[in-house]
């Protein structure tokens, strides 16, 4: 199957590869995109003959899936990788920041109280803000090649309170009243519950400065909810933090993390798309009754086809996984004196689709020397012998925002 656009870039239905042959060779038409293969016709195309379309979006925080349906065929379905960088990416930045402020601007005033986008009304946080805009990006991607007639996306809203603890939902007082009611914090709620004791030496040392220790470490992923806090002297708690001693309980880390996301996710695309809503237990009926397995790409062909009969044809599923444009750090050494080339070498960049040896790859290293590391769609990396040269390769699509394949 092959995408077909206008003279003037609008989408038309596609074809099939006969027909995109012929007008090819006809030079009726030109190649401008190879994953998915895509054409433009030469001339313009008046009152084009254009069908229903329907789009179906899976909505997640990790995988997108995403199918169109015209008249009970399958024409295009995918499923999205989204990032889940950003929180590290922005950590490692703000290191990177602190050290160059003390180490040679050591007379400027820390900044992160006054900054505008941090105060400002309706701001989104930057990892949803990412999840967002992969959901947008991939809507305009299929309108791009594709006459969409309909949007459906897949809602609902998650209750974080009932997913931790399935149990109030049997009792409503439980509901209302949950175990912290009547603390001003959760801190409060954890002294009171280790009756103001320090939980390793029993309050043997005498300390009466209490702190609420970590479990799991944040830095390591860990909760901030009181199955992952203990109460600890201070006393206790330095020895801890010197590996002086060890606790022998074992704590949690963060849940729900993806369900408070999904909630923002999905609210704000509605905000802004035109479409229908349903629901993941209308999926899951529909899939069933379909006999598809559990993906997210059959979840969307569900969702777009209203639970009707699909022709699937063995079309392939289009593999996406979002990267970052570019590079942030720029050098390397400890004054930062080595420059890390971020543009191309011998013609090649990161994330660069390639072919080599009749097999289509990702660049996910490049040395000076004209040799490179390669890897697949999922970041795996290939070990081949021998190491690839850049004068064996040949770039099918330039690094971008989304790397693709089938």
């Amino acid at each position: 199957m092959v995408y077909v656009q206008n003279k003037n870039r609008s989408p038309l239905m596609p074809c099939s590869n006969v027909i995109a042959r012929l007008l090819l060779k006809d030079k009726k038409a030109k190649v401008i995109r190879k994953c998915p293969f895509t054409i433009r016709m030469q001339y313009e195309i008046q009152q084009p003959k254009i069908q229903p379309l329907t789009l179906g979006i899976d909505t997640g925080s990790s995988v997108i899936g995403s199918a169109i349906v015209s008249k009970s065929k399958l024409v295009y379905r995918s499923e999205v990788t989204i990032r889940n960088d950003i929180t590290k990416k922005m950590e490692q930045r703000r290191m990177y920041r602190r050290t160059r402020r003390s180490r040679k601007t050591r007379y400027r005033k820390c900044r992160f109280l006054n900054r505008k986008n941090s105060i400002k009304q309706g701001r989104i946080p930057p990892t949803i803000r990412s999840k967002i805009e992969s959901h947008l990006r991939e809507i305009k991607f299929v309108q791009s090649i594709l006459p969409i007639t309909k949007i459906i996306l897949e809602g609902g809203s998650f209750d974080p309170h009932a997913l931790k603890n399935p149990e109030v939902l049997k009792n409503p007082s439980l509901y209302q009243k949950g175990l912290q009611y009547g603390f001003y914090n959760v801190k409060a709620y954890v002294l009171s519950r280790d009756t103001y004791k320090c939980q390793y030496c029993k309050g043997r040392s005498k300390d009466t400065r209490l702190h609420c220790h970590h479990i799991i470490f944040k830095r390591n992923g860990g909760s901030d909810t009181p199955e992952n806090l203990i109460t600890l002297c201070e006393l206790c708690h330095e020895s801890l933090h010197r590996g002086e001693i060890t606790l022998k309980v074992k704590g949690i880390k963060k849940q729900l993390v993806h369900a408070t996301q999904m909630n923002v996710i999905v609210s704000q695309l509605f905000k802004r798309i035109a479409c229908e809503e349903t629901f993941g237990f209308i999926t899951k009926i529909h899939r069933e009754a379909l006999g598809l397995d559990k993906s997210h790409s059959n979840d969307a062909i569900t969702i777009a086809s209203h639970g009707n009969k699909v022709e699937i044809n063995d079309l392939k599923i289009l593999y996406k996984k979002c990267i970052s444009k570019g590079d942030y750090q720029q050098t390397n050494g400890i004054r930062s004196e080595k420059k890390i080339p971020t543009g191309k070498i011998h013609g090649f960049r990161k994330f660069d689709k390639v072919k080599y040896e009749k097999k289509e790859y990702f660049i996910k290293g490049r040395m000076s020397s004209g040799y490179a590391i390669l890897m697949d769609i999922h970041g795996n990396k290939q070990v081949l012998k021998p190491i690839p040269k850049f004068s064996k390769m040949k770039r099918i699509i330039s690094r971008n925002q989304c790397i693709m394949c089938y």
